[in-house]
């Protein structure tokens, strides 16, 4: 038999060294090329903005219109998304902004002006958009659809949006817009901020801890601070608000006017922000009269709580004082047997042969037979309050600055739904001359669910600014 011939041991071991050499530097040149094959070949986003806009470029209002697209075989929860407008502003002025329209409700729309730590030839705030947890999720695939939006000023200038990273006046219809910006979870997922940082693995490595979801807002609850453009504001009617024009009383009859419903800034106000503006004007004729109302389209509050901080005024904006000038947050509804209404009149001058300056907290069973009961205190409120009425089983309770004023029950009660009305009219015309009176409106609170104290409602106000909700309203209709 023939002997077999054996390798010399160094024979054997080489060929795998140098195997391994290969592979070893294969991989070296591998990971050194990745960053520039990656770069070249990115993940596909998570989700898309498309936007659009109706506006040129200089206007009342900046009014981007957003839709979010889930790209990912997952459903994207909407509370997961953080959108971002980038914008410059002007002359150092104060910004706010309303949803004007979204499928799954304004009311699950908050928001926030933010200054840039680092500012940009192209933009030094933005604007970022969040929604709670009511929102609902996105399916594989879907489109939230438009959410509509308005960003202006709250001195009510006119906008320059041309310097603005997120404008762009040649899509009026929905496109790809990688200047608006999206988050999921606090990472950057879409688009390039304005230092051009853009979406990448490494930042998702590095992210910080996801912000916690924005809960839906409480069912049963309205809470509006008056963010809006004007009596126009197409938002303001959305919201559920309608202004008033028609004829009738009270006061001086058929003069009720939008031209005194503004949402201007106001010194005291609980953010800083904008409050709701009621200017009664006269120059002592009927002719020259104007009054003013904002109140709900909808009757459906009955039980609960109602709370509203106002500023009352003992003095006129311009013109001299003395009218008797009546400044009312009130609830109406229903008629004949089941009429109801629920008033708080000041008046600074007094009126109806009383003399002021007066607060009447009253309650009403039948407004043509002047069958009421009423609570009369006398002193200045020349200042903001927070004014509340409180009804539950049947008794109505109304209260000045955590104070109880009046209690009033048995037929005197809610027997119907009712509106939320704030109004400011003239009883009479004593004198001529021209004078302006204003009522300022911080915030409006309805809670169906609860009587709550007024430190109670002002802790939920807070907070509900610190989140950025300026406005929700889960109150249904009854049926």
């Amino acid at each position: 038999m023939a002997s077999s011939r054996r390798r010399p041991p160094g024979r054997r071991v080489w060929p795998k060294i140098r195997l391994l050499l290969l592979v070893a530097v294969v991989a070296a040149g591998g990971t050194a090329l990745y960053p520039v094959w990656k770069a070249a070949n990115p993940d596909p986003p998570e989700l898309k903005v498309r936007y659009r806009t109706d506006t040129p470029a200089t206007a009342a209002a900046a009014k981007p219109s957003l839709e979010v697209f889930n790209d990912t075989g997952k459903s994207l929860p909407l509370s997961d998304v953080t959108l971002r407008y980038w914008f410059t502003a002007e002359d150092s002025a104060s910004y706010a902004f309303n949803c004007v329209n979204a499928v799954f409700g304004c009311s699950n729309v908050a928001g926030r002006i933010v200054a840039m730590d680092k500012p940009t030839d192209t933009a030094d705030h933005y604007l970022e958009l969040r929604f709670t947890e009511g929102a609902g999720d996105l399916k594989p695939g879907a489109n939230s659809k438009g959410i509509d939006v308005q960003l202006f000023r709250t001195d009510h200038k006119k906008l320059k949006q041309s310097d603005d990273r997120s404008f762009d006046a040649e899509k009026t219809s929905y496109k790809e817009a990688e200047e608006v910006t999206a988050y999921k979870r606090g990472v950057l997922a879409w688009g390039e901020e304005p230092d051009g940082t853009k979406a990448s693995d490494e930042q998702k490595a590095t992210a910080k801890t996801a912000p916690e979801a924005l809960p839906a807002p409480p069912a049963g609850v309205l809470f509006d601070d008056f963010s809006y453009l004007g009596p126009k504001d197409p938002a303001l009617f959305k919201h559920g608000w309608l202004v008033r024009t028609s004829k009738g009383g009270p006061g001086i009859e058929n003069t009720w006017s939008a031209q005194g419903v503004s949402f201007p800034t106001a010194e005291g106000s609980h953010a800083g922000g904008q409050v709701l503006n009621l200017r009664a004007s006269t120059d002592g004729t009927e002719a020259g009269t104007r009054q003013a109302s904002l109140g709900t389209a909808a009757s459906k509050f009955r039980d609960g709580t109602y709370a509203a901080r106002i500023h009352f005024s003992d003095e006129p904006a311009t013109g001299d004082a003395g009218d008797h000038v009546n400044q009312t947050f009130y609830t109406i509804g229903g008629k004949g047997s089941k009429y109801s209404e629920l008033d708080n009149e000041y008046m600074p001058n007094g009126g109806w042969g009383r003399p002021g300056p007066k607060l009447d907290t009253v309650t009403w069973f039948d407004h043509k037979t002047n069958d009421r009961v009423y609570e009369t205190t006398n002193k200045s409120l020349d200042a903001w309050h927070t004014v509340l009425i409180r009804v539950k089983d049947g008794v109505v309770a109304y209260w000045l600055d955590g104070k109880k004023l009046f209690l009033s029950n048995g037929k005197y009660a809610p027997r119907a739904d009712m509106s939320v009305n704030f109004n400011h009219w003239f009883i009479d015309l004593p004198f001529k001359g021209e004078r302006a009176w204003d009522m300022k409106v911080d915030w409006l609170y309805y809670n169906a669910n609860d009587t709550l104290s007024a430190e109670e409602v002002r802790s939920q106000v807070a907070g509900f600014t610190d989140e950025g909700m300026n406005y929700f309203d889960t109150v249904r209709e009854s049926r």
